[in-house]
């Protein structure tokens, strides 16, 4: 009893000590702010050269090469440098991880198996550690998902800027959407010998239809709960499950579903289309292999994670890595994320590299940098703030000396709408501890 009682101690210090950053939020901003002499990409549009980026009250109030600049405002000189929307992570745990080896760190997935109700909103942590070294590489907006504990539903997803004291000032969205793990669906096994139990498909099949069923009976619930609130029927017991489903009822907001397999993706399209509900595939290896599908039903795919081996032996090392160019290709909608388990969260600052990787095999230039701006907040239904450098949107954006996709460069300073935010991390925290300590005789 004593030892179980040291080993939570302990765990419970490791989470204390390390689960909040001392970083400050920079303050609002208070006059107009003009970036001067620098590269644009504006990303929606071209690119500015020897350009202006005004903006003040947190929006962009000019841009171009002759921006008028205010008497009142601060000029930063950027030349030789380029200005870039912040990149956006659109599959992420950020905020709901810390270590993920310390239980008492994770809270990312509910232990239940009907979530609907549960909110990534009401537990992201925004002193995690984490979210200053993901934004010190570019990543300014991570688009937040609950995992699916033991059943398919995971909760309602948030969407948040990588700056300020509370949830209520980073919050974008705080309910963007369902997030539901796809049931997975059976494969035919290879050769089995010694103990292994004999693979028995129709078993395997019955329990991955059970799944689904699970899922259509819990939207055949809701909409029946829907269907009695709007008529008024008395009496009505308050169902927090229901409640939270009615906005994706209604298509007032996307549902978000993890897949993995062709047949998945195709099981889950058939699915959305007789709820009637706006989906969002979130899947990886095998997107390309039903693009036509995919474009024909206008379903946008948030790809995960590009640097991936393939699920199949006999496929091309480079399988993944041209999952972007071929959707593409298609017309299908989609944005590049990093990963989105809780393992990988501490990576997430890697995001602009799984893009690069794309772009590497095949994938235009220009697609890669809209793959993690403006198509995640197209996606997302965020275009209208952030995304792109334009007139009226956000100011929220990073200065770099080169081409983010390019693992050499650096990024020198950044802006949260409007906030400039102070790029160090625990990561340049230990670089100086080090370097002290080398530099000492």
């Amino acid at each position: 009893m004593k030892r179980t009682i040291a080993i939570i101690s302990i765990a419970a210090g490791l989470a204390s000590a390390t689960y909040a950053h001392d970083i400050v939020p920079g303050p609002k901003q208070t006059a107009p702010i003009a970036l001067t002499n620098a590269t644009i990409h504006t990303v929606s549009g071209d690119v500015l050269q020897s350009a202006g980026l005004i903006f003040d009250e947190g929006k962009i109030t000019a841009i171009g090469p002759r921006a008028d600049i205010p008497a009142d405002a601060r000029v930063i000189d950027l030349e030789g440098k380029h200005v870039y929307p912040g990149l956006i992570s659109s599959n992420s745990t950020l905020g709901l991880v810390e270590i993920n080896a310390v239980r008492a760190t994770r809270d990312y997935a509910e232990s239940g198996s009907l979530n609907i109700n549960a909110r990534s909103a009401a537990a992201i942590h925004p002193d995690s550690e984490l979210i200053p070294v993901t934004r010190a590489n570019g990543v300014l907006i991570s688009h937040v998902l609950p995992q699916a504990g033991l059943g398919q539903f995971g909760g309602t997803s948030s969407i948040i800027a990588l700056e300020g004291w509370t949830i209520e000032e980073m919050a974008l969205e705080t309910d963007a959407g369902i997030h539901i793990r796809w049931p997975r669906a059976p494969s035919v096994p290879g050769f089995r010998s010694g103990n292994t139990p004999p693979y028995n498909a129709e078993k395997a099949n019955e329990k991955y239809y059970e799944s689904i069923r699970k899922i259509e009976n819990a939207f055949a619930d809701g909409r029946a709960f829907l269907k009695a609130k709007e008529n008024g029927e008395e009496p009505l017991d308050v169902d927090l499950h229901w409640e939270a489903l009615i906005p994706a009822l209604r298509r007032e907001m996307p549902v978000f579903v993890n897949t993995t397999s062709i047949r998945e993706i195709r099981d889950a399209v058939q699915w959305a289309t007789q709820e009637d509900i706006d989906l969002v595939l979130i899947t990886g290896t095998d997107a390309w292999r039903v693009a036509d599908t995919l474009a024909a039903n206008d379903i946008p795919v948030i790809i995960n994670q590009v640097q991936s081996l393939p699920r199949r032996r006999w496929e091309s090392y480079d399988t993944v890595f041209k999952n972007a160019s071929l959707l593409h290709e298609k017309g299908v909608r989609f944005a590049i994320a990093f990963g989105g388990s809780g393992p990988t969260s501490s990576n997430e600052r890697n995001l602009p590299y799984e893009a690069a990787k794309a772009a590497a095999h095949g994938l235009p230039k220009a697609e890669a940098l809209k793959a993690i701006t403006l198509y995640p907040a197209q996606i997302l239904g965020i275009d209208d703030r952030v995304g792109s450098l334009e007139v009226g949107k956000h100011a929220t954006l990073i200065v770099t000396d080169g081409d983010p996709l390019d693992i050499r460069t650096q990024v020198l300073s950044a802006f949260v709408g409007g906030r400039e935010v102070d790029l160090s991390s625990r990561h340049t925290q230990l670089r100086d501890k080090y370097e002290k300590k080398y530099a000492q005789p």
